[in-house]
């Protein structure tokens, strides 16, 4: 099963990362979250959730995982503020390694400059941000891109960019 390195911090959208997490886990794979520091509390924007950091991420590597999730929400706008986590991000893509972004999780990849020529989708929003970046911007429930990178743009569409992600981990194992 798969090891899934979950970058988060503070204000990610509740539901964006529970439903995901929730769907990995009852598949058996591994959800593991990564924040600035092991033990760091972290707030959902809607005070819904919170989740406790497994790890640091200086204290991870890409190479530890199987497949990056990035949750929506504020944190992803957060998280490419530290170079830490974009060339954690750049690495998974460089490698291509699954990577699965929902809402404005895209927002880190923007920053790690890897969606150029990619079809991708996100929430409205940064429907520009991502175009600028070079990706092929699609208003679809989920864009599957390379066998390898999944997008969504809202809550709403968890159950396809559940779906997508979970087969494209199925894949792993095989």
């Amino acid at each position: 099963m798969a090891k899934i390195a979950t970058v988060l911090t503070n204000l990610f959208e509740d539901v964006e990362y529970t439903d995901p997490a929730k769907a990995y886990k009852e598949a058996g794979h591994e959800v593991v979250v990564i924040s600035s520091e092991k033990g760091k509390q972290l707030e959902g924007k809607q005070k819904e959730e919170t989740v406790t950091a497994d790890a640091g991420i200086g204290d991870v590597s890409p190479s530890d995982f199987d497949a990056l999730f990035i949750p929506g929400g504020f944190s992803p706008d957060q998280l490419r503020d530290d170079e830490r986590f974009v060339s954690f991000a750049k690495d998974f893509a460089d490698n291509g390694k699954p990577i699965f972004a929902i809402c404005h999780g895209p927002q880190l990849l923007i920053t790690a400059e890897v969606l150029k020529g990619r079809k991708v989708t996100g929430y409205n929003s940064i429907k520009v941000d991502l175009k600028n970046a070079g990706a092929n911007f699609v208003d679809e429930e989920v864009a599957v891109c390379g066998g390898n990178l999944v997008t969504s743009r809202q809550p709403d569409d968890i159950p396809a960019f559940n779906k997508e992600s979970l087969s494209i981990l199925s894949k792993l194992n095989q």
